[in-house]
C-alpha cells in the first residue's frame, strides 16, 4: 500500500504522521511511504532521515494526497486540505468530528474512509490512541494554566504551590480520566490543593488510592461544583465522552462568581469543550478573558511540545498503521473490532453513533457499511 504523510498546516502544528522509524517498519514490509518535504524539520527529523529509513520525499501536499491510498496525520483535515479528500482514500488521524460540522460535510463529501483515533478502543475498552495525548494534554494543563496565573500573564499572581506561611493555589479538575489523572500528578507535585470530580465513584475509589491524601475526590453535586469552583485559581476541564460532544460542566453564571484573574484551562475543547464560556484557540492566540477569568482553549495542545507528542502517538498508532496497510481497509476493519471503532465516516455515510448523534446526521452501523 502506497502510504502517505503531508505536512500539518494547522496553526504551530508541527507533530507528524509517522517517525523514520514507523516509515523502516512499513517499508519492511514492502509499503510504500510517500512524505512530503521538511514535514517534521521542526522537531528535529529531516528528509535525510526519512530517506535513510526507505520514504520518498514529496516535495508537495498535493502529491501526497493525490497519490497516497492511505494518509496518516495529526490533526483533522483543514479546510484548505477538503479538497484534496476522495472517494478512494483511507484517512487516519485526530478527526474530533462532534463539534465540527463542516469538516464531516467535506468527509462526507468526498466519499472517504476516515478513522479516527480517538474513537479507536482497546479489548479493556480504552482509547489507546487517545491516551498519549491526553497524557501530555494533562500534564501541560497544569503547566499552561501555572504560567497564565502569573500577573505577566493577566493572572492573580498566585503560585501553585505557595511558599511557607503561604496557603497553595487551589485546583480544581473537572474528570478523572488520563487528563485529569496526569494534571493532578503535575498540580500535586508542585504542591497544589487538588480537588478532583469524576461522576463514577469506582474511579474516585480508584483516584484515592492512587494519590492518598494528597488530593480531595469529590462527586459533582451542584453544590459542591459552585462552592470549589466560586474558590479555585485554576480549574482544568478534562470530561471526555468518546466521539460525542462534551458536556458542559461549569456554567457562565458560575464562571461570574470566580476569582478575578483565576485560569480556567480547557482540555476538552477538541469535543467542544465543557465550558459554556469556551471557545477555541490556538498556539499563536492561545487565550482570551471571559467576566475577568482567563481561559486557556487550545484545540492542539501536545503540538506544543511537538518531538514529545510525536514519538509517543507514533509508538500507538503504528500497530494500527501497519494492520491497515497488510490487509486494507475491509479486512482490517472486519478483523479488528477496536479498529473498526475508529471508523467514523465511510463512503458519504457517518458509521460512529455519538458522532452522528451530535452532528444530527444519519447513522450507518458499520457491517452495513463495509458491505
Amino acid at each position: 500500500m502506497l502510504i502517505g504523510v503531508p505536512k500539518e498546516i494547522k496553526t504551530h502544528e508541527y507533530r507528524v504522521g509517522m517517525t523514520p522509524s514507523s516509515v523502516r517498519e512499513a517499508v519492511s514490509r514492502g509499503h510504500t511511504v510517500l512524505v512530503q518535504a521538511n514535514s517534521a524539520q521542526k522537531i528535529g527529523i529531516t528528509n535525510e532521515d526519512y530517506i535513510t529509513a526507505g520514504a520518498q520525499i514529496a516535495q508537495s501536499a498535493e502529491e501526497v494526497w493525490d497519490k497516497a491510498e492511505l494518509i496518516v496525520k495529526v490533526k483533522e483535515p483543514q479546510k484548505p486540505e477538503y479538497s484534496f479528500l476522495k472517494s478512494n482514500m483511507i484517512l487516519f488521524t485526530y478527526l474530533h468530528l462532534a463539534p465540527d460540522p463542516g469538516q464531516a460535510e467535506a468527509l462526507i463529501n468526498s466519499g472517504c474512509s476516515a478513522i479516527a483515533y480517538e474513537t479507536v478502543t482497546d479489548h479493556k475498552g480504552g482509547l489507546p490512541l487517545l491516551a498519549p495525548m491526553s497524557m501530555v494534554a494533562g500534564r501541560m494543563s497544569i503547566q499552561c494554566g501555572a504560567h497564565f496565573l502569573e500577573i505577566s500573564k493577566g493572572g492573580r499572581g498566585q503560585l501553585l504551590g505557595g511558599v511557607p506561611g503561604v496557603p497553595a493555589a487551589k485546583v480544581v479538575i473537572f474528570g478523572g480520566g488520563i487528563v485529569g489523572t496526569n494534571a493532578a500528578k503535575m498540580a500535586v507535585g508542585l504542591g497544589a490543593d487538588v480537588y478532583i470530580f469524576d461522576l463514577n465513584p469506582g474511579r474516585l475509589s480508584e483516584l484515592d488510592q492512587i494519590f492518598g491524601t494528597s488530593i480531595t475526590t469529590l462527586y459533582p453535586t451542584i453544590d459542591v461544583i459552585e462552592e470549589k469552583v466560586t474558590d479555585a485559581d485554576l480549574i482544568i476541564g478534562a470530561v471526555l465522552v468518546p466521539g460525542a460532544s462534551a458536556p458542559c460542566v461549569v456554567n457562565e453564571d458560575l464562571v461570574k462568581k470566580m476569582n478575578n484573574g483565576s485560569v480556567m484551562v480547557d482540555v476538552s475543547i477538541d469535543q467542544g469543550g465543557c465550558f459554556e464560556t469556551s471557545r477555541g484557540t490556538t498556539h499563536a492566540d492561545p487565550s482570551y478573558v471571559v467576566h475577568d477569568v482567563i481561559h486557556y482553549c487550545v484545540t492542539n495542545m501536545p503540538g506544543a511540545v511537538a518531538r514529545t507528542s510525536t514519538y509517543a502517538l507514533n509508538n500507538s498508532t503504528l500497530p494500527f498503521i501497519l494492520n491497515i496497510a497488510d490487509k486494507g481497509l475491509k479486512k482490517s476493519l472486519n478483523e479488528d473490532p477496536y479498529l473498526a471503532k475508529g471508523l467514523n465516516v465511510h463512503s458519504g455515510k457517518v458509521t460512529n453513533k455519538p458522532v452522528s448523534d451530535s452532528l444530527g446526521l444519519p447513522f450507518q452501523n458499520i457491517e452495513a457499511a463495509l458491505n
